[in-house]
């Protein structure tokens, strides 16, 4: 049985109070909590204080480029599909430089957990908006405020065939941990989208902003039902009130389920390289 310390790496440097906190103890909880080990999964990080994880997170690793981690984890999930594969990424990252990934890793539903830092604020560069600040947003790249209004990321991801769409708080462990096992735990696309403050050059949206703007969804909430998913996340755009839980959940073929060529093994076996020198030559 792993623990918490065997998905441990070296110690985060992120700002005392960020968000990152919660998230990177909720990742390596839930982990432990579905009894994996280190070796058992792989983990793509994005570019960010988020993915910086990566070097916090004891797990086999792809430190991707700038919006890329969304194809390489979906390469991952290709070459052995056997095996889970987690993309941790900023809300800058995936929603910006990766949106257009963001949109066909969706409607592909790829068998990938996708777990979003949502900050509204690019932390690793000193604070500029990202797509999911708000209109009017000031920062150090937009003194007189943002200008467009921002991406709403729940109703982007329903509209374009995920079938797990999930919203958390990092302020609420518990809730974080949970969302992502279920994320994990579901076969197709999973979105996590964790908001997350960041203390250091995000002043507005606070733990107590989202403590005062968020709400759990009901007992009685229906998963399955698309519309109902739709409205609840346009709140965040439309009435400033995020809705915390799984908003959206069904069951659907992934990607790799109707490729035929991964019915009796997987590429990592049938395309098992060995002769590296002969390969090196042949291609250098």
């Amino acid at each position: 049985m792993s623990t918490i310390q065997d998905f441990s790496g070296y110690n985060p440097t992120w700002c005392p109070g960020c968000g990152d906190w919660g998230i990177g103890i909720a990742i390596k909880t839930a982990l432990v909590q579905l009894g994996f080990d280190p070796s058992t999964l792989i983990a793509i990080f994005g570019i960010g204080c988020s993915g910086n994880m990566n070097d916090f997170l004891n797990t086999y690793a792809v430190h991707s480029l700038h919006g890329r981690a969304l194809p390489n984890a979906i390469g991952a999930k290709l070459a052995n599909h056997k095996m889970p594969v987690i993309a941790i990424v900023g809300d800058g990252d995936c929603y910006g430089e990766g949106g257009n990934h963001f949109l066909h890793a969706c409607r592909g539903n790829h068998d990938i957990t996708v777990i979003v830092h949502d900050n509204g604020v690019y932390g690793l560069t000193t604070g500029q908006v990202a797509p999911t600040a708000q209109k009017g947003f000031k920062s150090k790249s937009t003194p007189a405020g943002i200008i467009e209004t921002p991406i709403n990321p729940l109703t982007l991801a329903l509209t374009q065939g995920a079938t797990f769409v999930g919203q958390t708080f990092a302020g609420n462990v518990n809730n974080v941990i949970e969302l992502i096992k279920e994320g994990i735990k579901h076969k197709g696309f999973s979105l996590v989208n964790v908001l997350q403050p960041c203390v250091t050059f995000n002043k507005i949206n606070t733990y107590q902003y989202y403590m005062q703007h968020s709400y759990k969804l009901p007992v009685e909430y229906k998963k399955d039902n698309l519309e109902a998913a739709v409205q609840r996340g346009m709140e965040m755009t439309t009435a400033e009130k995020f809705p915390l839980g799984i908003l959206y959940q069904v069951e659907r073929p992934t990607f790799t389920d109707q490729l035929s060529q991964l019915q009796q093994s997987t590429l990592l076996k049938r395309l098992k390289f060995t002769d590296f020198v002969k390969l090196y030559n042949e291609f250098i």
